[in-house]
């Protein structure tokens, strides 16, 4: 039993990491969000964007519409999650799709959250697949960077004024102290991501070892 969360990009359909194909390709379902209520996937650019990708790499997958209304409201995540439950009595392999990339705004971690307490086994062996960014997509239609040197960049609501953040801090010296860095809650450590050597740690390192370091300050 697999559970995919698949990041599809920012609404263009070659956007999609290989990665992400496969995993479509391979599933025996694909969970599919349509803001309708009678679960039609006309004005839905998550299925026409999977349905691109089917066309053109010649595969079809049972869909699997999951209703909903951006309202922010727990029965509505927890209806989602009725059915990915449900839909593991039929299929093995199920995608959720999601636009963009997973972890900026998406409904998928409110899933997980709830995946993670009613249901530990199918939360273990999820899989979260990440995707392309608007604002990384912006920054290259305009051939502009979104941090060079020692500069860096906030992504902010902008219907709000305070807000928790996270935090992401890069490009670090090796062989330099981490005290400068406050941890606010739920700080990691991340050291040669997918390169020989890679490792997570759920905690700040007093010292970084390696050049490929980042450190994630969650909210």
């Amino acid at each position: 039993m697999k559970l995919n969360m698949v990041s599809l990009g920012p609404g263009d359909y070659e956007l999609i990491t290989l990665k992400a194909l496969k995993a479509l390709q391979s599933c025996d379902a694909i969970c599919i969000p349509t803001k309708s209520a009678n679960n039609s996937f006309e004005k839905s650019m998550t299925y026409k964007i999977v349905k691109k990708l089917m066309d053109e790499f010649s595969f079809e997958k049972t869909i699997i519409p999951m209703y909903s209304p951006m309202r922010f409201k727990q029965e509505d995540w927890q209806r989602q999650v009725d059915i990915v439950f449900d839909s593991f009595k039929l299929y093995e392999d199920l995608c959720f799709v999601t636009l963009g990339d997973s972890a900026v705004y998406s409904t998928v971690y409110y899933l997980l959250d709830i995946i993670k307490e009613q249901n530990r086994a199918i939360y273990d062996n999820c899989e979260v697949i990440p995707g392309v960014t608007s604002f990384s997509h912006a920054s290259a239609k305009v051939k502009k960077p979104l941090c060079v040197g020692d500069s860096s960049f906030i992504i902010r609501p902008l219907h709000k004024r305070k807000v928790p953040f996270t935090t992401v801090y890069m490009r670090p010296k090796v062989g330099m102290q981490t005290d400068i860095i406050k941890d606010k809650k739920d700080i990691y450590t991340f050291e040669n991501l997918n390169y020989e050597g890679e490792e997570i740690l759920n905690y700040k390192k007093e010292r970084v070892d390696k050049y490929m370091t980042l450190f994630i300050d969650f909210v």
